[in-house]
């Protein structure tokens, strides 16, 4: 396989990782076209990407830390959003959460995601753990489910109801997802794609942020359709079959960037 074609197999799922960690399609768009672009600039570096993953989320992350730490304008705030965004952001240890979701979200193994932060494969057991001591102390919401596969919902219930969360409701259809939310607001929806009746749980959403802003994650089978960057996308992305684990860390990345609380 082609360098090029290497990385254009890459590109849908760094595309994920950037959006959960920067919380917004925009910022993390913008960072995986900024390491795209030094990649370009670089002959060593895009030959390194030859080798897999690895070598592109560790260009990612370069970039990433040099923007976090000021000295690049790459995740300039551009909205509301965005703005609080990037104040969350400050608020946190970001390695944490990027070893969280490097080992949940992209399934890397331990010494990998060592290789891509920098640190030891010891180090990053640590920083998970870390990272999931603050997502047991994040305060509890509602969540709708959205999901039209009965198995996949009362998973999906058991596991919001493990994490001190409440089920708002579940839905298997955009017309029952419409019932569910004309009575009140969600804290958190939990989304497929494609749902029992063939309507579309891009739609359904759709309805249900316009009572107001509500953080998304979306479950489905064929993330990589919707990781172009060519269009408004889904921010928060969990491939089926999927982890327990990883939906944790998807709603925690979802709920940290909607979070109204005042940042101590």
């Amino acid at each position: 396989m082609s360098i090029s074609a290497q990385i254009a197999a890459n590109l849908p799922y760094l595309r994920r990782y950037a959006r959960a960690l920067t919380g917004s399609q925009e910022s993390g768009d913008k960072f995986v076209r900024a390491t795209l672009e030094a990649a370009l600039a670089d002959e060593a570096l895009k030959a390194s990407m030859a080798e897999g993953r690895v070598p592109l989320y560790r260009a990612f992350t370069t970039l990433w830390r040099s923007a976090t730490s000021g000295t690049s304008d790459t995740n300039r705030a551009s909205g509301l959003h965005e703005g609080n965004a990037q104040a969350r952001l400050s608020s946190i240890t970001p390695l944490n959460r990027q070893a969280l979701l490097l080992t949940t979200l992209e399934e890397f193994q331990p010494h990998q995601v060592g290789e891509i932060l920098g640190v030891s494969g010891e180090e990053v057991s640590t920083l998970v753990e870390e990272a999931i001591t603050e997502i047991d102390r994040e305060a509890s919401t509602s969540v709708l489910i959205i999901e039209d596969e009965p198995l996949i919902s009362m998973q999906l219930e058991d596991l919001v109801k493990s994490l001190g969360h409440e089920v708002f409701a579940t839905a298997a259809t955009r017309t029952q997802a419409q019932e569910a939310v004309s009575n009140g607001k969600p804290g958190l929806v939990l989304a497929d794609i494609q749902l029992a009746d063939g309507s579309s749980g891009l739609d359904a959403v759709d309805d249900i942020l316009e009572l107001g802003d509500v953080p998304v994650v979306f479950i489905t089978a064929y993330p990589e359709r919707l990781l172009t960057g060519d269009r408004p996308e889904p921010t928060y992305l969990v491939t089926k079959p999927f982890r327990e684990q990883t939906v944790r860390s998807t709603m925690s990345q979802a709920l940290f960037f909607n979070s109204s609380k005042p940042i101590s």
